[in-house]
């Protein structure tokens, strides 16, 4: 039995690694979950003895299969409940992260087994995550963020890069959510901000950093 902290260990290192393509370091993963670097090497070193992580000097820490399975089990679980939170609980996509992170630590395969066929056995969350399956396989799909989309070319937003309240926020003032359709007006050599027509109609000029941190499909 692990601890609902050493689970959020687990899929940070997993977040990191997948995100990097290399083995998370302890900086990183003190700054995703808010922590000391003192207090990630302590974990490291107890999630190493249960042998759920391997660690490398100046290289960082990397899951083993056992850890990369607890880790996607809970990925599982975090992304259904979004999926449920919204679609039949009618909470908005800026509210359910959160409540999301608890409920997660359920430990009962066949409540989420449940849960999954109850929802449709959904491939994506409401944030456009892929949701694993029960055997931990993700669905790949073509995506581009949107500051690599050329002029006159449009994409339908299928996802975003961060689930921060103040960014959702921000999308949902500009009427902005998923399936809606970004076409690319304009971009700005001066500064690399893309000035972006939303569903044939508004205009707005997103920073490159918001425009690399939308995810769509080209239509």
């Amino acid at each position: 039995m692990i601890s609902f902290a050493e689970e959020n260990y687990l899929k940070a290192i997993f977040k990191i690694t997948e995100r990097d393509r290399k083995s998370a370091g302890t900086n990183a993963i003190a700054g995703i979950l808010n922590t000391s670097a003192a207090s990630v090497t302590d974990m490291i070193q107890r999630l190493s003895e249960k042998e759920l992580v391997s660690y490398e000097k100046y290289k960082g820490a990397s899951l083993s299969p056992a850890g990369n399975k607890i880790a996607t089990d809970l990925i599982r679980k975090h992304r259904l409940w979004e999926v449920f939170l919204v679609d039949k609980l009618h909470f908005s996509w800026e509210k359910i992260h959160d409540i999301a992170e608890q409920m997660e630590h359920i430990k009962s395969d066949d409540l989420i087994d449940k849960l999954d066929n109850y929802l449709g056995n959904p491939r994506f969350d409401p944030h456009g995550d892929p949701i694993p399956t029960k055997e931990g396989k993700f669905m790949i799909r073509n995506q581009y963020s949107l500051d690599l989309l050329l002029e006159g070319e449009t994409g339908v937003l299928v996802g975003v890069r961060h689930h921060e309240t103040d960014f959702l926020n921000y999308l949902n003032e500009l009427k902005i959510a998923l399936g809606t359709e970004l076409r690319i007006l304009k971009k700005l050599e001066f500064d690399k901000s893309t000035r972006v027509r939303i569903n044939n109609a508004e205009e707005v000029i997103f920073p490159k950093k918001i425009a690399r941190d939308l995810y769509v499909k080209k239509k």
